[in-house]
């Protein structure tokens, strides 16, 4: 065999595993249950509603139309307007950006917060251990709404600190996981042969428990994220998250509830995306929950 045959063997092979591997992939693609695929298609377009929002409407979220107030949902405004003129799918779609991320931030700041916690809990003596799982359980105690609600009476009144405040809420839960997942896994052998081998106790808890400890918390960590976005909507429901006019899918509803006998719409519609963005969160979170399992 020449060397230009060889080298077009060579290349037919590997165009053959490329062409298997896509064919692999469309495959997986294809046996995905269609619900996840629904709830991935909402959690995107929730996503790009956030990021880039004058891609999905041309109409100003915060400027009425004279004569438009109360209008039904039609061609020309595709929600209907609320008692000011505006149109509502504009302000449901620059509503994401406030939702989104007061829950981002939430989810973030329980995961950092709540994992350390939890990590530093299931890695020191049993006496520091104590200590820090009795506050996690103080926190545990405390309902989380009037625990919000008294963090942003401290703090004031915004989406960021009602973000805050959610976080705040969520930090127990992490704490406890990521404290379980430590103990859990520095009982493993591995662990215990890393030790063994002349391993510091700062590059094992690097290398091996950490690695080995997060999957878990990734995935309550998307769930969380659900319920982030509807504690952040009831603060805004309630009147402590975006102010007026500022967009935000708690105020909307909030704001709609006093025509819900003549303009339907104007909770109808924003509480439905809310619920399908909660629970397309929630099936997404049962997915990672099944693949750390």
């Amino acid at each position: 065999m020449t060397a230009f045959d060889t080298f077009h063997s060579d290349i037919g092979a590997e165009a053959r595993r490329e062409g298997n591997r896509r064919s692999a992939a469309i495959s997986r693609l294809r046996h995905l249950p269609k619900g996840l695929v629904l709830a991935w298609l909402v959690l995107a377009a929730a996503l790009l509603f956030a990021i880039a929002p004058s891609l999905f409407t041309g109409h100003n979220p915060l400027e009425g139309v004279g004569g438009h107030q109360l209008k039904q949902p039609s061609a020309a405004h595709l929600l209907g307007t609320d008692a000011l003129g505006r149109d509502l799918y504009a302000r449901i779609v620059y509503g994401a950006a406030q939702s989104l991320t007061g829950a981002f931030v939430a989810v973030g700041l329980g995961l950092v917060v709540g994992t350390g916690l939890g990590v530093i809990a299931g890695s020191v003596r049993p006496r520091f251990d104590d200590a820090i799982m009795r506050i996690v359980d103080v926190l545990l105690s405390i309902p989380p709404l009037l625990l919000s609600l008294s963090i942003i009476i401290l703090l004031g009144f915004g989406t960021v600190n009602a973000a805050i405040a959610v976080g705040v809420t969520s930090v127990a839960g992490f704490a406890r996981l990521a404290r379980a997942e430590v103990v859990r896994v520095r009982r493993s052998d591995y662990v215990e042969a890393a030790f063994g081998s002349g391993g510091t106790f700062a590059s094992v808890l690097w290398r091996h428990v950490l690695p080995n400890s997060l999957t878990s918390v990734l995935a309550f960590a998307s769930l969380q994220f659900g319920s982030a976005v509807l504690q952040i909507s009831t603060l805004g429901f309630l009147g402590y998250g975006a102010p007026p006019p500022t967009p935000e899918w708690g105020l909307l509803i909030a704001e709609g509830r006093n025509y819900i006998s003549t303009a339907w719409w104007l909770t109808t519609a924003p509480g439905v995306v809310v619920v399908l963005v909660v629970l397309a969160a929630n099936r997404v979170s049962q997915s990672f929950g099944k693949a750390s399992a």
